[in-house]
């Protein structure tokens, strides 16, 4: 794409925008659970450049007060969102904007946040290197307060270097190829989620951990603040339907734990997914509000008991569908906030009380609406493209993912962590069970109220809470052999040479199905039709697909063993053909039979599969 009509399309796509009253993409507030009033979101047209050669330091662009392209923020520069359109791959780029700082925020401290930058990004202000951060999945909060002058312009430069096939930093399902191709997509390069500016008072609360204590009818609140003054005092209130239910005030403290005791306590669940809103409000010493966020919680318990998990202390069974967050037109960015909500209305519509988020790290929006909407999740991260041998890349994972427990521990509707996703390297020095291990006990020790899925699928190390394995074998009844437990009782592992045995935890089939159908071509996503692929060979009619899904879920539930499961996957993406919806979601499949297939009842499956296992000859005594 040439300078000149890069920049006339950025303009074009700002004009567009503010025609139509909105003044920049994705204006909602980013962060749901601490939101406050005084902010100003960053997204719209900033300038950048390419530095394929990496030369841009030595070329002092940081210095630089406009670069001769535009780029629409937050979408990434190989999103047509953007703008920019480019998809071969960009080692380095630089962005630019201005910054005009209220001049009602002098006094204040000034944040500079960041949704998401893929992968290490540079911050300068006015031409001085300001912070440094590593991890294209976390999000972090530059403190830009001695760089900036509330009441003038200030320069902003961000520096973006991503070395996506260096093994040195999380990847995802970005492809290593110049092209897509099987499960690996179009690339993320630097900014994709939004970008924005609060002003803090120096004394405010910087984070607050809610954790729901069902049994004991109490939420526990873990407040950290900025500058601690001696004669400061937090009041917590919270609120139901409006409605004050607890209040109370305490000296602000980093070592404090406020019990937010109920009488009536109401519980979240996918079928009744109530919040309580919350109100943090940082006090002066003449009781003065000095800073005020809002925030928002709901009482739910998940936990493991034996092998059976378990929702606000009954038996739950987790029907999720994998979803990996593709977008056609934004990549790892949805177009809107509307799309994140839709995205979680299409898997209820589908039967699904959840997802498991698949080698992205979800933004906050995603989980204020399943929080909302009432869906479960599961937290991954990244993983693929990490060198597992490499102690750069272990040290950078695990950093990243600590920022990402950080982040999203309030969410009611997350209820597990599963920071690996099928590592297949052979354990040859210790470094895979050493890095495992490493991320399953400090995830326990961030998060002790959540199960931890230390490895999806693959070779299994070390310790986990659920065993997750992963099957696409399409025939129910040769699935059925494979998951049935064998005669010694022991579930199906997958490669049990490469893997820690398994010990007696949940088990899970987090990934199953697969089946490819394609309805109709309307995205120019290649130009050969055969490049399209799903699991085993594709369905002749519908009616066969409907066949094959109802007789694989069928064989699922029938087993007792299995707590849960995860089918592939929510939406087509790319190349990959699989979903229940089409990549611009769009129906594929008469949704009422699709509903009554996932969320069919356990016992009416044992009959069908005991019928079908019957029907070919095959021995029932491993029937439950």
């Amino acid at each position: 794409m040439n300078k000149k009509f890069a920049l006339s399309l950025g303009l074009f796509l700002t004009a567009i925008t503010t025609c139509f009253g909105i003044e920049i993409p994705r204006p909602e507030y980013p962060r749901p659970q601490f939101e406050r009033v005084d902010w100003m979101n960053l997204n719209g047209t900033w300038s950048y450049e390419f530095d394929f050669s990496k030369s841009g330091i030595e070329r002092s662009l940081f210095t630089n007060e406009g670069f001769g392209k535009t780029i629409l923020v937050p979408f990434c520069p190989e999103s047509p969102l953007s703008g920019v359109n480019h998809k071969d791959f960009i080692d380095a780029m630089w962005y630019q904007r201005k910054l005009s700082i209220p001049e009602a925020w002098a006094g204040k401290r000034i944040l500079l946040n960041f949704g998401g930058v893929d992968y290490k990004s540079t911050i300068y202000i006015n031409g001085q290197q300001a912070f440094v951060h590593y991890g294209g999945s976390s999000s972090f909060s530059v403190d830009i307060t001695s760089y900036v002058t509330p009441g003038s312009t200030d320069n902003l430069v961000v520096y973006v270097e991503d070395d996506l096939r260096s093994g040195l930093q999380t990847s995802g399902k970005q492809s290593h190829r110049l092209h897509s191709y099987s499960c690996l997509y179009t690339r993320v390069t630097g900014i994709w989620q939004t970008v924005w500016l609060e002003a803090v008072s120096k004394g405010g609360l910087k984070s607050c951990s809610i954790t729901p204590d069902l049994d004991n009818k109490q939420f526990v609140f873990e407040p950290v603040f900025y500058d601690l003054d001696q004669e400061s005092s937090l009041k917590i209130r919270i609120l139901d339907n409006g409605k004050e239910v607890f209040s109370q005030t305490t000296p602000a403290g980093n070592s404090s734990f406020i019990i937010g005791k109920l009488k009536n306590i109401k519980t979240w669940s996918p079928e009744s997914p109530f919040l309580y809103d919350i109100e943090f409000s940082v006090l002066n010493s003449k009781g003065q509000t000095i800073d005020k966020v809002n925030s928002y919680a709901g009482m739910r318990k998940a936990e493991l008991r034996g092998k059976t998990f378990y929702l606000n202390n009954k038996p739950y069974y987790q029907r999720l569908v994998l979803d990996q967050g593709y977008y056609p037109d934004g990549q790892w960015t949805a177009p809107d906030d509307t799309q994140l909500r839709r995205d979680i209305e299409l898997g209820k519509e589908a039967g699904f009380n959840g997802a498991r988020l698949h080698q992205k790290v979800f933004e906050p929006r995603y989980f204020y609406w399943a929080d909302k909407l009432g869906y479960l999740t599961w937290g991954e991260s990244a993983s693929w493209g990490v060198n597992w041998t490499d102690p750069v890349a272990a040290r950078n994972m695990i950093s990243e993912w600590e920022e990402c427990i950080h982040r999203d521990y309030n969410a009611p509707s997350l209820i597990a962590w599963s920071p690996l996703n099928e590592t297949w390297m052979e354990d040859m020095d210790g470094q895979r069970a050493r890095l495992t291990n490493d991320l399953y006990f400090m995830t326990k020790r961030i998060d002790r109220t959540r199960p931890v899925i230390t490895v999806s699928g693959g070779y299994h190390a070390g310790f986990t809470d659920i065993y997750a394995e992963h099957t696409y074998v399409q025939d129910p009844v040769l699935l059925y052999k494979q998951l049935a437990p064998n005669k010694e009782g022991y579930p199906y592992v997958f490669r049990p040479d490469q893997s820690a045995p398994y010990k007696g935890e949940a088990y899970m089939v987090d990934e199953f199905g697969g089946i490819q159908w394609i309805k109709e071509m309307k995205l120019p996503e290649v130009n050969d039709q055969k490049e399209f692929w799903g699991y085993g060979e594709p369905p002749k009619t519908l009616e066969e697909f409907y066949k094959r899904l109802e007789e694989q879920v069928n064989v699922i539930l029938s087993l007792d063993h299995i707590t849960g499961f995860c089918y592939t996957q929510i939406v087509d993406v790319e190349l990959e053909k699989n979903g229940i919806y089409t990549y611009d979601r769009n129906k594929k499949f008469d949704r009422s039979r699709i509903y009554k297939i996932f969320t069919k009842s356990r016992e009416q499956a044992k009959k069908e599969v005991k019928k079908m296992l019957s029907e070919r000859d095959i021995p029932k005594e491993k029937s439950k």
